[in-house]
């Protein structure tokens, strides 16, 4: 398995973040990060095999359901290790389009701050609520927040492409995207094109399947 998790290095000053903590005291994961127990987590509890339709209306013979890892205790901390390892140290925020970004958003914010980093979380809603606050984004994440964008897989990333649009609006800067699963393979391509760095920890081929394209 290629280990896709290389550490990133952050952009702009490496400031403490929001919250004070200092980037010199962070714990990160042992480097590597364990992504091949990660990808062995996906196969035994999230992939399955079949006849599926995907959100664009095409056909797969297979699917990966990444919350069955995401949601897993022991499956939550190899997938917060993979993330944690490839954050610039000045980000400030964590989130993405609901349901797909949150449970990485809020387990990597909170194992996070028990490492000493300071990661405000956040969720952007599929619609505006029209009631109370109102607007796209639940959470907290404010102007001029350095943010990641994540999800728990991507295939086409018009979800993660539409969460940076929002997270613009808001007045933060969308500085890198993070999925878990990339089974698409056409990401990378699109978040470049918008200025925004890419990782993913896990890959299709990494799965032992090819990249489902556009």
């Amino acid at each position: 398995m290629r280990e896709q998790g290389r550490r990133a290095g952050g952009r702009g000053s490496r400031r403490p973040p929001a919250g004070g903590a200092d980037p010199a005291q962070r714990v990160r994961p042992d480097a590597p990060p364990s992504l091949s127990a990660l990808r062995d987590h996906l196969l035994a509890h999230s992939v399955r095999r079949g006849d599926f339709v995907l959100k664009s209306g095409r056909r797969s013979n297979w699917f990966v359901d990444a919350k069955q890892t995401a949601c897993r205790p022991e499956g939550m901390l190899l997938m917060v290790d993979g993330v944690l390892s490839v954050l610039p140290e000045d980000v400030t925020a964590i989130g993405g389009l609901t349901m797909g970004a949150d449970p990485v958003a809020f387990a990597t914010a909170a194992v996070g701050n028990l490492r000493g980093w300071s990661l405000k979380s956040f969720s952007v809603r599929k619609e505006a609520k029209d009631h109370g606050g109102g607007g796209r984004i639940a959470g907290a994440v404010d102007p001029g927040d350095r943010v990641v964008l994540t999800e728990d897989a991507v295939t086409r990333g018009t979800s993660l492409l539409e969460a940076a649009a929002v997270v613009r609006a808001a007045g933060a800067d969308p500085v890198m995207i993070v999925t878990v699963v990339d089974r698409g393979g056409t990401c990378a391509a699109m978040a470049e094109a918008e200025g925004i760095d890419f990782r993913a920890l896990v890959t299709a081929p990494d799965l032992g399947f090819d990249y489902e394209g556009p």
